[in-house]
């Protein structure tokens, strides 16, 4: 299951991990974010002991969402080692959203 990453406990469970993460920027309001929901879901089940897999409501969590630069949603980050190294803007398959972990793995 994806961690639930909100602006209290971004720092400690992304940043702080020493491990690549993926981030999913999202709203429960937005149609696309439904669509690529279930694919974050099943890479956070996969690939839960080589990375950090989460999602970040932006309704709720502005401040991590603003620092970030999330102007549309969905969007995807890929960091290492605390910084953003690859971004995915809008929903994608899941082929798209691996091949950026692998490569980062």
């Amino acid at each position: 299951m994806a961690l639930e990453l909100t602006d209290g406990n971004f720092q400690e469970t992304v940043l702080d991990s020493g491990k690549v993460a993926v981030v999913d920027f999202w709203a429960p309001w937005c149609g696309p974010c439904k669509m690529i929901g279930p694919i974050i879901e099943e890479l956070a089940e996969e690939y839960k002991d080589s990375a950090v897999i989460g999602k970040v409501n932006v309704d709720d969590n502005s401040d991590i969402s603003v620092k970030y630069r999330v102007r549309n949603i969905p969007t995807v980050l890929f960091l290492k080692d605390g910084e953003v190294v690859d971004k995915v803007v809008g929903a994608v398959p899941r082929s798209a959203l691996e091949a950026k972990l692998k490569a980062l793995l």
